[in-house]
C-alpha cells in the first residue's frame, strides 16, 4: 500500500486537568531514530517536567511501535496515547505528553483519559491527514495540441505545476501513483505516441478533503 495517514506538521496544545498540566506534542517521523530524537528534544525541552510520556508508530505497516509510562503507574500513559494513535489508523509519527504535577492524584482512570486528551490535542494541531504519494512527470507538448491536452488534465483533476512555453509546451504534473497508467495513456493518444513522458521522483504530499495542502 503506497498511501497511509499520518499527520501534516508538528502539533502542540496544552490542558490542565486538576492542577497537573498536561502537553501534549505531536510530529511525523519517518524512522525509529527521528522518532527518539524527537522524544529526546522534548525531554530537554521540558527537562524540569514530572513525565514526558510517549509513543510511536512507524511504518505503513505499523511494524514498528513503542511507548513509555516514564515513571507513571504502568498502562496509564504510554498505552493510552499508542491506542489514541492506532485507532485514527496512523503511522510514521510520534507523541510525547508531558506532565508537571499539580498536586492532586488523579486515579489509574483519570491519567488515562488525562494522556488520551493530550495526545488528541497534539495531533489535531498537527492536522491528521492522508499521505499519498506523488511523482514529478514533465513531457513536451506541440501547440496543436495544447488546448485538447488542457482539457483533459482538468477533467482528470491532474495537478499542473508549471507550464514553459518555448518552441513547445513543457508541462510539469504533480501525479498521484493510481492515476500514472492513465495520464500516459491520455498523453499518447493526443500526441499519437510521439510524447516523451519523463517519470521523476516520488514524494508524499498531505491530502485532506480531496486537496493537497500547500504551506505558506
Amino acid at each position: 500500500m503506497s498511501n497511509y495517514k499520518s499527520i501534516h506538521k508538528c502539533g502542540r496544545d496544552e490542558i490542565i486537568i486538576n492542577k497537573s498540566k498536561f502537553i501534549g506534542t505531536a510530529a511525523p517521523v519517518d524512522s525509529k531514530e527521528q522518532a527518539e530524537k524527537f522524544i529526546e528534544s522534548i525531554r530537554k525541552e521540558f527537562k524540569d517536567a514530572t513525565h514526558n510520556c510517549y509513543a510511536y508508530i512507524i511504518g505503513k505497516n505499523k511494524n514498528i511501535q513503542r511507548y513509555s509510562d516514564d515513571g507513571e503507574p504502568t498502562g496509564t500513559a504510554g498505552m493510552p496515547i499508542l491506542n489514541v494513535i492506532d485507532r485514527e489508523n496512523l503511522a510514521n509519527l510520534a507523541v510525547v505528553v508531558t506532565r508537571y504535577f499539580g498536586g492532586v492524584l488523579l486515579g489509574a482512570g483519570g491519567l488515562a483519559r488525562a494522556y488520551t486528551r493530550g495526545c488528541k490535542t497534539a495531533l489535531e494541531n498537527g492536522i491528521i491527514v492522508d499521505k499519498d504519494l506523488y511523482y514529478d512527470v514533465s513531457f513536451n507538448l506541440d501547440y496543436t495540441f495544447l488546448g485538447k491536452m488542457d482539457n483533459e488534465l482538468l477533467k482528470n483533476n491532474i495537478i499542473v505545476k508549471d507550464k514553459i512555453y518555448s518552441d513547445h509546451v513543457t508541462f510539469k504534473l504533480i501525479v498521484k501513483d493510481s492515476k500514472i497508467n492513465k495520464l500516459c495513456n491520455i498523453i499518447n493518444e493526443i500526441t499519437r505516441g510521439k510524447a516523451e513522458i519523463s517519470l521523476g521522483q516520488a514524494s508524499y504530499y498531505s491530502v485532506r478533503d480531496g486537496k493537497i495542502i500547500v504551506d505558506k
